[in-house]
């Protein structure tokens, strides 16, 4: 199957950068959301990004016009009746996407495939809130996108094999890497990553070294270009205890205990960079 116009439901961080990448690629894009000021943040946030690619040289004026008159915004969700395929982006909530991916199946067109942004949540429990459990499925693209090259496809159980090759071959076309990973609770990358930064934040809260010691070890160390509590910081505090529950949650494993300092953060309202405070002070600059 061929994609031609792709809707995104979601205009913050992740949602808005997906859209850029699909637009650039010459995909038709509706940028979906509640809210009319979401947006207009999101499509400023595209232009800024692509007038500061053709600042550098990355990109010419003529692709910098292609991509935004590819892109067109919608506070209507039955919309993507004209898509051949929606990606969600919402908030890492498995009620809100369920909710979601109910209305994108009650209002898209038969052939269509629903495909979620989920970072660590289960394809096969949203997949089973739909009609089309077999063209559902997970696409985890990285942050900041229009950065990172990797992409996670995940299979639901009942995804087939027409839509995970419909959705590898777009990805390839977004001029992004595809990696196949089976639905378990924080696929590939969060179930490494994560564990690792909840162990940085334990090597914290037992005074084994202080934050930026920590990411020094890791960044010359191990050649890391970012330590990882800076990096929970850009994630977002509350996001890397969401998915470190998911994961305690779906393995019933100790090791995948949230470290209290974490708990103690997200409690205080430090989640990082969005609010300001996490591990290390941002300004608003």
């Amino acid at each position: 199957m061929e994609i031609k116009k792709v809707m995104v439901v979601g205009a913050g961080q992740m949602g808005s950068g997906i859209a850029q990448v699909c637009a650039q690629a010459g995909l038709e894009v509706l940028l979906y959301d509640v809210s009319e000021d979401s947006l207009e943040n999101g499509v400023s946030g595209i232009e800024k990004r692509l007038n500061r690619a053709l600042e550098k040289g990355r990109l010419s004026g003529e692709a910098r016009q292609s991509a935004l008159t590819k892109l067109n915004k919608t506070t209507d969700i039955s919309e993507v009746r004209l898509c051949d395929l929606a990606i969600e982006a919402a908030v890492e909530n498995l009620g809100i996407k369920t909710k979601v991916f109910k209305e994108l199946d009650y209002h898209a067109p038969a052939h269509a495939i629903l495909a979620t942004n989920t970072s660590s949540l289960p394809i096969t429990e949203i997949a089973a809130v739909t009609n089309r459990p077999d063209q559902v499925i997970g696409m985890h693209f990285m942050n900041p996108v229009p950065v990172m090259k990797l992409v996670e496809i995940i299979r639901g159980l009942q995804t087939s094999e027409q839509t995970f090759q419909a959705i590898k071959q777009m990805t390839e076309k977004l001029a992004k890497t595809p990696v196949e990973v089976q639905d378990y609770p924080g696929f590939a990358a969060n179930r490494i990553l994560m564990p690792m930064i909840n162990e940085a934040i334990y090597a914290v809260y037992e005074g084994v070294s202080s934050p930026e010691d920590i990411d020094t070890v890791m960044k010359l160390g191990m050649n890391h270009p970012m330590g990882p509590l800076q990096l929970a910081d850009f994630i977002g505090l509350d996001t890397c205890l969401y998915i470190m529950e998911v994961l305690h949650e779906g393995f019933a494993d100790s090791k995948y205990r949230p470290c209290p300092l974490l708990r103690k953060y997200v409690k205080a309202g430090w989640l990082g960079k969005k609010s300001g405070r996490g591990f290390y002070e941002y300004t608003n600059d």
